[in-house]
Parts: structure tokens; sequence; C-alpha cells
């Protein structure tokens, strides 16, 4: 957090030339990256925002609900068309990722209530909610707060418990002051993302490998823009808030639950916050499978397959 401080008053220090050369390539490359990426779904206006949605195929409803920093190109890079055969898959940007918009509260909490009312606007009735990484919090959420909205839950990776230090990949977002998070935004956030990336990718990933088209299919290049680099601040600062809360209420879920995870995540760990979870909440089962983080991407068979009820991996008491 002090290095982050440094950087912001360094970038002060710079001559106002480099300052604008800065602002110039960040607006451009955010205009760039939404011409090629632009949004393949629609848009639902809700209390909460308006979030960009994208349905396919018919049947029982799944709700696909994507992870920190991401956006719903983690689902539809090749799980959605896995399910659709045999679902009405809805894969959602949440609040300030992607296409949708963030309103000024956006916690757990405010996030599980807009997909809430999704759910009602949609005449969506008890879907099964997948969930990844901070996806599954957020599932988690909407399974405490609203159960008559949610028949179960498949949670790939969830993220349970709030880790006792910010893993190293996260900590240079960690930037307290709002004109010191507008500042980096929009000057260096985004040519520091491009440099970085091989090593984010790498920890992200890891130990398998990121797909070559990772930026463009699974839509990776849209985290190069200011306001995705925003929100994902805003919901790590947030998660202090809720989380804890949630972690303590899991014994009350009393609806089907079950969790994937790969052994080798390197993001967040496969018994703080997949053991401990299934241990809380009764019934719920956890399968391990060799892997790491983002097994919607690199393992979309066995992920479908796991979405559907199958058994995939290694079965884990809690």
């Amino acid at each position: 957090m002090k290095l982050l401080k440094t950087t912001a008053y360094s970038i002060l220090a710079l001559g106002g030339a480099t300052l604008g050369g800065l602002v110039l390539f960040t607006h451009r490359t955010a205009r760039k990256v939404r011409a090629a990426l632009p949004p393949s779904g629609s848009f639902v206006d809700l209390p909460g925002g308006r979030l960009h949605v994208r349905e396919q195929g018919a049947g029982p409803v799944l709700l696909l609900v994507h992870g920190l920093g991401g956006q719903m190109g983690q689902f539809t890079y090749r799980v959605v068309e896995k399910l659709a055969a045999d679902y009405r898959v809805v894969v959602v940007d949440r609040p300030g990722s992607g296409y949708s918009q963030r309103p000024a509260s956006a916690d757990l909490l405010s996030q599980a209530n807009t997909l809430a009312a999704l759910i009602d606007k949609l005449d969506l009735g008890r879907p099964l909610v997948v969930g990844h990484s901070m996806g599954g919090a957020v599932a988690l959420a909407l399974a405490l707060n609203h159960p008559s909205r949610v028949a179960g839950l498949a949670l790939v990776a969830p993220l349970s418990a709030l880790p006792e230090t910010v893993p190293p990949m996260f900590q240079r977002l960690m930037i307290p002051s709002r004109w010191q998070r507008q500042l980096v935004a929009w000057t260096v956030a985004t040519p520091l993302s491009m440099r970085r990336s091989p090593q984010v990718m790498k920890v992200l990933f890891g130990p398998e490998t990121p797909p070559h088209d990772y930026a463009t299919k699974a839509g990776g290049m849209l985290s190069l823009q200011p306001a995705q680099f925003l929100a994902t601040i805003a919901d790590l600062e947030a998660l202090p808030t809720y989380l804890p809360t949630l972690t303590a209420r899991l014994p009350e879920l009393q609806l089907p639950v079950r969790v994937l995870y790969g052994r080798h995540d390197a993001v967040l760990d496969w018994t703080t916050n997949g053991q401990a979870l299934v241990g809380s909440v009764r019934g719920a089962t956890l399968q391990l499978v060799e892997g790491g983080h983002m097994l919607p991407i690199t393992q979309p068979d066995l992920v479908a397959r796991f979405v559907r009820g199958e058994v995939v991996g290694e079965e884990i008491a809690g």
C-alpha cells in the first residue's frame, strides 16, 4: 500500500505532457477494447443498476456469476455452449464489470440483491446458481438472503472466507484514496497491466496454461478499462464489510451446495474456501481435480459436467 501511495505521488511529479500522453493512451486503449469486444448480450434495467445479460438455450435455468476483475466471457468462452443444449443459461456481468453499471453501493449483499431482482425481472423461477471465485461469494450471499429464489449452488473455486492478507497479485489494487485511484486508473494502470499481464496470467491460471485467445474470446482485454480497474478495487475494498458475516451464516443454508476446486489453485486456498465451506453446510460436497483457479477457461468440459451434477474429481469430506 505504501508503494502504491508512492506511485501515485510519483505520477503527479511527471510533466504535464507525460500525464496528458498517459491519459490519451488510456482513453484510446479503452475505446479500442470496446470496439473490439462490444456487448454480446442485452441490457436489463433494475433498481440496483443496468446489467448486461446474455441468454442461450432452453430448459431448467442456470444463472452464471463470474469472479473478481472478470466478466461474462469467463463463462461464454466455452462453458455456456456446453450447457445450452439442455438448459436455459443466463450469464451476467456483475455490477461494475464488463458492460454492467456499478451503483454507489455494490458490496456482496447489494450485488446479491441486484441478482435477486434480475431473477424476478427475467422470470427465472429458482435457478441453479453457478458462481466462480468472487462470484461464488455473491452466489452464497444470494442464497442466504433470498433462499426462495435459488434452487441450489454449484460453486467453482469460490471465495467463502476473508483471507488474512490480500493475495500478492491483488495488493497493487489496494489504493485507499479515491483521488489516487482515479489518477492511477487514468494514467499508469492500463500500460502497467499490459506489461504485467504475463506474470498475472501465470499466477491466475497456474499450473495450467492460459489460452492464446483469452484476451479476446474470453474478454480479458475488458480489464484494461479504467472503470473495470476501479470496480475491481471497490470489490476488494468491500469484502471485509460483509464476507465475515457471510462465512458465519453458512450453516443457515438449507439447499444443495456442491463445490469444485483445482488442487493447485494459487489464488484461493481450497481448504480455507472449499473444505471449510462444505464443512459448514449440511449435505454440501467438495470435489478436487488437477488444475488451478481458472477452471471455467482451462477445463470447460469438466466444469459443465460438474454443473450437471456429475462426479468429476476426488470427493473430499468437509
